[in-house]
């Protein structure tokens, strides 16, 4: 198999593109650090993980501000700290100012001139439409939660995506899903017969922070610790 055989690159957002876990932690320490709790980052990350999992699940059609706020609730529970309104908010609203990775751009950007660029994501318009301001790339179009009313890695969500695709003229085989998370994308995207391209963002940490951990072995057809490794493999392969 070879990366120049498909047509579309579906991509996660979160974790892929843009540095969730970054923007996820600068978001909540300095909540934390008024409350004089010091946690190491990958504990803050894991109980995010936790929490927006079951908050997802439970409520899928709530709005992905107001959901990261509930879980903003919830952390401050289970780190027997008191609500706080304000900061719940602001967590919510953090989205907007979640960095991307160095190399999303500009690998967006090449691989634009060979794929269909096409996004999956677990948030609602207005945020991605704030990441994709960082991204610096138009893709071909854009499905997420709030558009689906439901998360990943319910399998609705792809089945979404699928149909909406072969309208385009897009089928299955055309397909190389790329994803950072094994939980909320390769799972389901396997189960949906994509091929997936694993961007293993966290390959030197050897945890899964953020990202909850997916409930069964999952097989990749490629596996890159970067988006930029992925271009320079998409170039070897012209050469």
């Amino acid at each position: 198999m070879q990366l120049r055989q498909f047509r579309a690159l579906t991509f996660d957002c979160y974790g892929t593109l843009i540095d969730w876990e970054t923007g996820i932690y600068e978001a909540l320490r300095p909540w934390l650090d008024a409350q004089g709790l010091h946690l190491e980052r990958d504990q803050v990350l894991e109980a995010f993980a936790q929490y927006e999992t079951a908050q997802q699940t439970e409520t899928p059609a709530m709005l992905y501000p107001q959901l990261l706020a509930e879980v903003h609730s919830r952390l401050a529970t289970h780190w027997q700290l008191a609500a706080d309104t304000q900061a719940a908010q602001r967590f919510g609203a953090s989205v907007h100012h979640w960095p991307a990775f160095d190399d999303s751009a500009a690998s967006l950007s090449y691989l634009k001139q060979h794929y269909d660029l096409i996004i999956l994501s677990n948030v609602d318009r207005a945020g991605f439409a704030a990441s994709n301001a960082r991204l610096g790339v138009e893709f071909d179009a854009i499905y997420t939660a709030e558009d689906i009313g439901s998360y990943k890695p319910n399998p609705a969500n792809f089945t979404f995506m699928l149909n909406t695709l072969a309208e385009r003229g897009i089928s299955k085989r055309d397909i190389l899903h790329t994803a950072q998370s094994l939980h909320h994308d390769h799972v389901p995207a396997t189960a949906a017969g994509l091929a997936t391209c694993w961007i293993d963002r966290r390959h030197a940490q050897g945890s899964f922070g953020a990202t909850a951990r997916p409930l069964q072995d999952v097989e990749t057809e490629f596996r890159f610790p970067s988006m930029a490794a992925l271009v320079d493999a998409h170039r070897a392969e012209q050469n």
